[in-house]
């Protein structure tokens, strides 16, 4: 039977090359000359650290503008509070958001459940699979996957006949 799988996952080494392309522009823009910016990846933990809010606020939209450029959402990515870092500097952590939170796969099941389509839809720890028996009915559950506007990005792999 036909199936496919919806999943939330970020590839970490394209995260890795955004980070690395920021760091290249920020060491050779003029408003950064001289300035002690630095943004780096522990594990799914990005840290940016900036002199000053303007320079963090341009580091935060750079490094998003990065992630686009290499195909990968930035609603991934949970910011967190900026805190104090030592001297005047500031410090932001981000998580990499890894798979689909429970709530979420409940709201996609019970919503996917009530359009009545001839297919089913199993919770498999942070992702979904969803089994029918003919491919339309697989495309118009994807379809209407993409129409809830969830708040996290969602692929969808797998696809099998």
């Amino acid at each position: 039977m036909p199936s496919f799988d919806v999943v939330s996952k970020v590839d970490l080494n394209e995260v890795d090359n955004a980070i690395n392309m920021l760091m290249r522009i920020i060491v050779n823009r003029f408003d950064f000359k001289g300035s002690n910016c630095t943004i780096n990846r522990n594990e799914s933990e990005i840290v940016i650290l900036a002199d000053d809010q303007t320079k963090l606020t341009q580091m935060l939209e750079m490094f998003k503008e990065n992630l686009v450029k290499r195909k990968l959402d930035p609603r991934s990515l949970v910011i967190k509070k900026e805190e104090k870092a030592s001297g005047d500097a500031i410090r932001q952590t981000s998580d990499i958001h890894q798979g689909i939170e429970q709530d979420i796969c409940k709201k996609i099941t019970k919503s996917v459940k009530e359009i009545k389509l001839k297919v089913q839809v199993k919770i498999q720890g942070d992702e979904l699979r969803v089994i029918g028996k003919n491919r339309d009915d697989l495309q118009a559950a994807i379809k209407h996957i993409k129409a809830l506007n969830i708040e996290q990005p969602l692929q969808f792999v797998n696809y099998r006949n």
